[in-house]
């Protein structure tokens, strides 16, 4: 056991910079007062879609090529996005006060949390009023751009799920962090939908397209928001994760010591739309962990 355990340390550590996966915590801090970023981020986005408009040249029209210029405005090539590198950085995000080594993950075995060990959570931000890791704007604009690209590619949407539970399980998810983020699945099904609202009518219900093409160059004619895509199954405490054992085990544990903030306020640690979500996102290949929500660790089961 101890050397397989030596050997799972040495496989991320070589691992790691290439597909460097991490995890955030929206458990600790619930009662912290942090201001609603929506609006500065917002912004962000919509300044991104004005450089690409005004940046747009004599490219032909392409709605896959204007998704690819958005993709490295925002997203990019490496392991946290541009968005998430500026969100972490900038004082105009506020931020949840755990930082990278002071989280409910932390002391935690390296077997248990693997590349969390060794690198530590990312920040969590307050998005639509809801506690959102600042790793769901990659998945947002970077795995929802290649769900999109495949889905252009002809794919299926089972076959474009089955690629995202796959690498939520291998490379972004349990095999470097032990956790298996339904959070993650989420932000990545919303990025789809972003990708494909650019272009396409009625995809945010009731709204049209955020660009048009005109004189072969496109045009914004709508203003894009997060609140069209941020729900409470962003955050990882109202969707709970699917975690390997020797992870959750500690993780139990550690949200049971925090139930004192539950009951302080129980209203912050569910969600009112519960039922809907979780019937809105069955086809996205979650796996429940429904016992780790605060509201059944916390509260006695009836005799």
């Amino acid at each position: 056991m101890c050397f397989l355990r030596l050997l799972l340390l040495f496989l991320l550590i070589v691992l790691t910079p290439a597909v460097l996966a991490y995890e955030t915590d929206q458990h600790s801090n619930r009662l912290a007062i942090v201001s609603d970023s929506m609006l500065v981020l917002d912004r962000k986005v919509n300044d991104g879609l004005a450089n690409i408009i005004r940046n747009w040249g004599n490219k032909r029209p392409s709605e896959l090529g204007f998704a690819r210029a958005m993709y490295f405005e925002l997203g990019g090539i490496y392991w946290a996005d541009k968005i998430e590198r500026w969100a972490g950085k900038t004082d105009l995000v506020d931020k949840y006060p755990q930082t990278r080594h002071k989280s409910i993950y932390q002391g935690m075995p390296v077997w248990a949390t693997r590349v969390n060990f060794l690198f530590g959570v990312g920040r969590t931000f307050k998005l639509n009023g809801v506690m959102v890791g600042s790793d769901k704007f990659g998945h947002f604009f970077s795995q929802g751009y290649k769900y999109y690209k495949r889905q252009l590619k002809g794919w299926d949407a089972k076959r474009i799920r089955d690629k995202g539970t796959y690498a939520e399980r291998w490379i972004y998810g349990l095999f470097t962090t032990g956790v298996y983020s339904n959070a993650d699945l989420v932000a990545n099904q919303e990025g789809l939908l972003f990708y494909q609202s650019l272009f396409e009518d009625d995809v945010v219900k009731g709204k049209g397209p955020i660009l048009r093409w005109k004189d072969g160059k496109p045009e914004q004619i709508r203003q894009f928001t997060w609140a069209d895509h941020v729900n409470d199954y962003w955050d990882e405490a109202l969707n709970p994760s699917f975690n390997v054992a020797a992870l959750n085990r500690i993780l139990r544990a550690r949200i049971k010591a925090l139930c004192g903030d539950y009951e302080q306020n129980p209203a912050l640690f569910t969600s009112i739309n519960d039922d809907e979500l979780r019937q809105r996102y069955q086809h996205i290949g979650m796996r429940e962990n429904r016992s780790n929500l605060f509201s059944r660790i916390c509260v006695p089961a009836a005799p």
